[in-house]
């Protein structure tokens, strides 16, 4: 199983977690809500436990519960600015449909 990152994320996670002064990478992972079953979550990874995968992209580590493995397996990860938005986006083979907003999806089973 892996999760990736472009080199753009990896260098948008290098410069937040330079101005925020500490941080071991990004924490991405997934959780039940919305109108189709899962939205990802992210977060900076303070700490890594036993409980954890690490991935490595462009020298910036990726950090992701194994429980959350199952729905990322073959996610990659990139950040994108379009106008006055910028997100972390996600490009996951396991995902089957999204919501009409796009905030939630479901996977393959």
């Amino acid at each position: 199983m892996t999760v990736s990152m472009t080199a753009t994320a990896a260098e948008r996670v290098r410069t937040q977690i330079d101005q925020r002064g500490h941080g071991l990478g990004l924490r991405v992972g997934v959780k039940r809500t919305g109108c189709s079953g899962y939205a990802y979550t992210i977060d900076y990874a303070d700490e890594i436990s036993d409980a954890d995968e690490v991935f490595e992209a462009h020298g910036v580590r990726l950090v992701v519960s194994r429980e959350h493995l199952t729905f990322m397996d073959g996610t990659e990860v990139d950040y994108a600015r379009e106008g006055l938005n910028e997100s972390f986006r996600f490009r996951n083979p396991k995902v089957a449909a999204t919501c009409g907003c796009g905030e939630s999806f479901t996977v393959k089973a």
